[in-house]
């Protein structure tokens, strides 16, 4: 089993910037995408970003693409998406996502982002 846990959701103007971060808990893995996730009231949930964690590979949703950096640190099994130049219709509920064949979510964090 894998937990993920979200954080560095927030508050934040138009234009300015935040950094969320995934922790990876409960096994340890050498392979698979990790990815980012954002969900608002009413809709489904759309990808912004994954990463392969063996490769490094990254791949960008094209309404983030040059404004969102997805990262990770293997040592530490942790993801983290920076975000710069926020939109306001970039607030969500960002979710991390394991994929290894199994899926697994993290719970999510609240990205609010004002005019």
């Amino acid at each position: 089993q894998v937990q993920l846990a979200e954080s560095g959701g927030g508050l934040v103007q138009a234009g300015g910037s935040l950094r969320l971060s995934c922790a990876a808990s409960g096994r340890t893995f050498g392979t698979g995408v990790m990815g980012w996730f954002r969900q608002t009231p009413g809709k489904e949930r759309v990808f912004v970003a994954t990463i392969d964690w063996g490769t490094g590979y990254t791949y960008y949703a094209d309404s983030v693409k040059d404004r969102f950096t997805i990262s990770k640190d293997n040592a530490k099994m942790s993801m983290y998406l920076q975000m710069n130049n926020l939109k306001p219709e970039d607030t969500a509920v960002y979710y991390c996502r394991l994929d290894l064949g199994l899926i697994y979510w993290g719970k999510g964090t609240q990205v609010t982002v004002s005019l």
